[in-house]
Formats: structure tokens, sequence, C-alpha cells
């Protein structure tokens, strides 16, 4: 099969990986970059899980191929605690409001939730829901996720003051 170099940056570290033209993103970084926190889940699109910020915008890693973001900039869950100061506010948040159970669908929440705070820092739980609204959950009910990113906005604004 015919195969494609493509260069792109993963959590500010260039990448260079040679792969099929139909190689699905999600696949990429799981198994030829070890990146596993990008889960898959439904594989169509709808669920959210292996949701990443491509450019700065949420995207399904399950839906993209390698070879269309020659270029790019990705942002995995990895990408949130990258250094060694601790756990982002959201990764906190969703600890301290209990915004996650089995944790399945935990990374792509918090790929979305990092993408709706970076554009709107002060969202209302209406405007949080709508920002997540993507992104499924089978065990929580909601309501502790949209507590913990009103929460984390919160840390974030506070730790910007």
């Amino acid at each position: 099969m015919n195969r494609h170099t493509v260069s792109f940056t993963v959590n500010d570290q260039p990448h260079e990986v040679e792969v099929e033209p139909r190689r699905l993103l999600a696949d990429v970084l799981r198994e030829n970059l070890g990146l596993t926190g990008t889960h898959l889940g439904c594989e169509h699109g709808v669920c959210g899980a292996c949701t990443v910020l491509v450019d700065g915008q949420p995207q399904r890693s399950c839906l993209l191929f390698a070879v269309q973001l020659d270029g790019a900039e990705i942002e995995t869950v990895e990408g949130l605690a990258a250094d060694e100061q601790g756990f982002h506010p959201l990764q906190t948040a969703f600890w301290e409001k209990h915004g996650l159970q089995c944790g399945f669908c935990t990374p792509g929440f918090l790929m979305s939730s990092k993408e709706l705070l970076e554009r709107n820092p002060d969202p209302s739980d209406d405007e949080i829901r709508e920002g997540l609204a993507g992104n499924l959950c089978r065990c929580t009910g909601y309501v502790h996720i949209v507590d913990a990113v009103r929460s984390a906005a919160e840390a974030i604004r506070e730790e910007q003051r």
C-alpha cells in the first residue's frame, strides 16, 4: 500500500510518521506515538471519547485521516499536564467534583472543556452544557461534569489574577 510521511506537532513535540492514507489520527496517536489517553468509543464520531484539539479546535480523531494533518498542531489529554507542576485545573476539578466515574469518556470531555474555557473563560451552566453536547457519558448524568467545568473555570480565572 502507498505510504505518506506526515509531520505534525503533538503536545508541543514534533513528530514525523509514515502512514497509509486510510490510517486514522486516533490510531496514529495510540499505536504509533503511544498516547493512549485518546479513547476510541463508537468510531463514528458520535461519542466524543476520541476528541483532541487540532489547531486549537476540538476534533474527533476517529474521523480524521492522519494524512490530512500535515503541519497541524495537535493536543491530546496527555498534553494537559505535560509539565511537573501537577494536574491542569480541569483534571483537578474533574477529580474533586466527581466529574468522572469509569473514566472512559473523560479525555474527550477534558479536551472539549479546555477549548470551551479558552473561548469562554466564564461560561454559564447552559453554555457549558452546550459546549460539551458532543460528548457522551453513560455513567455520570453530567451534573458533576458541569460542576467540574465551572470549578475549573473559576480556578483558571484565579490563576490568571
